[in-house]
């Protein structure tokens, strides 16, 4: 159950974040058929403002003691530093020891990692910072695609949305997903989303690490929809297949069909977001050749199917009749 939650708040916290878990445990919608929760508000020093990372300050009417029997422990984003403060972390150890749930939202992650309570489990945070935390808390597991994981008594999230995500989650958990829906629909959110992180995360053109592939890796990109085979492409290295093969692998810490695959993925996902071709006509500009192959490393690459994808990033968010793939099931073979 959820009958008292817990938001543990330190300096330079992340307003939105904290926002996020105010609105889902801390408004009262009782009338509304959700049950009842305790909500507070903790820090090191009750009574004591914090300033938030925007200036704003908060607050905290309760004491870390306050952890004590909370069902939930919330951690909001906050600024990601080297040191965070030993009581905190102590507290977030003793309240998981006595069995509370304890819920980070972004960065928040980094004071789990900090405390330990990370160590050999399963998480996630923001996208941005994930090399920073896999770098920091080696022990920990990250997953740096899904938008939030659960492992035993911790729940992780990903970056600030995300917090809604792994909030409603645990609501659908503990008290079912009417009360869930209901909190849903007064945000104006959805209950469950699709997809993880990757669908967000910007990614960067493969280069090569040297210049004698330059030229070539250039023409492969102007002529995206050609077919291009380690045959064809060797004799225009002027190499053998053998050798092209080692160094196209050696420049680019990849295979020639590997990145031309991603290079069609980076093409598609533009045209998804400009333009109001069909799925099929996206294929074929990109040389998958059918909107099935194109789906397949969409979703493999991206973590979504085409058409999602476009419907959270299209230019137009309802393309005309005439635009629209009929045939499109976005079904994964």
């Amino acid at each position: 159950m959820l009958n008292t939650v817990a938001v543990v708040l330190i300096e330079e916290f992340a307003p939105f974040e904290f926002g996020v878990v105010c609105e889902v445990f801390g408004i009262d919608r009782t009338d509304e058929g959700v049950p009842p929760m305790e909500f507070r508000v903790c820090g090191e020093r009750p009574g004591e403002p914090l300033r938030s990372s925007i200036g704003v300050q908060v607050i905290p009417e309760a004491g870390l003691d306050a952890l004590s029997g909370a069902d939930v422990v919330a951690v909001p984003a906050a600024k990601v530093r080297d040191e965070y403060p030993s009581a905190v972390l102590d507290a977030l150890r003793s309240a998981a020891d006595a069995g509370s749930i304890l819920l980070s939202v972004c960065s928040g992650a980094f004071v789990l990692g900090a405390s330990g309570l990370l160590d050999g489990r399963r998480c996630a945070t923001h996208w941005y910072y994930a090399d920073a935390f896999a770098a920091r808390f080696p022990n920990a597991r990250l997953d740096p695609d899904v938008l939030f994981v659960e492992d035993g008594n911790i729940i992780t999230s990903a970056g600030t949305a995300a917090g809604i995500d792994a909030c409603l989650h645990l609501v659908r958990r503990e008290l079912g997903s009417g009360p869930a829906t209901t909190i849903a629909r007064r945000m104006v959110v959805p209950p469950q989303r699709d997809g993880g992180q990757r669908q967000y995360i910007e990614l960067p053109i493969p280069q090569c690490a040297a210049d004698s592939l330059g030229p070539l890796l250039t023409f492969m990109r102007e002529n995206i929809a050609a077919e291009h085979t380690v045959a064809t492409l060797a004799r225009r290295a002027k190499m053998s297949e053998r050798t092209f093969a080692r160094r196209f692998l050696a420049e680019t810490g990849t295979t020639p069909n590997r990145w031309l695959s991603t290079q069609r993925v980076l093409h598609a996902r533009h045209l998804l977001e400009e333009s109001e071709l069909t799925i099929e006509e996206v294929a074929t500009q990109c040389g998958f050749g059918s909107a099935a192959l194109l789906r397949h490393h969409f979703h493999r690459t991206i973590g979504v199917a085409p058409n999602d994808y476009r419907r959270t990033f299209g230019r137009a968010r309802t393309a005309p009749p005439e635009a629209m793939d009929r045939a499109e099931s976005d079904d994964i073979p």
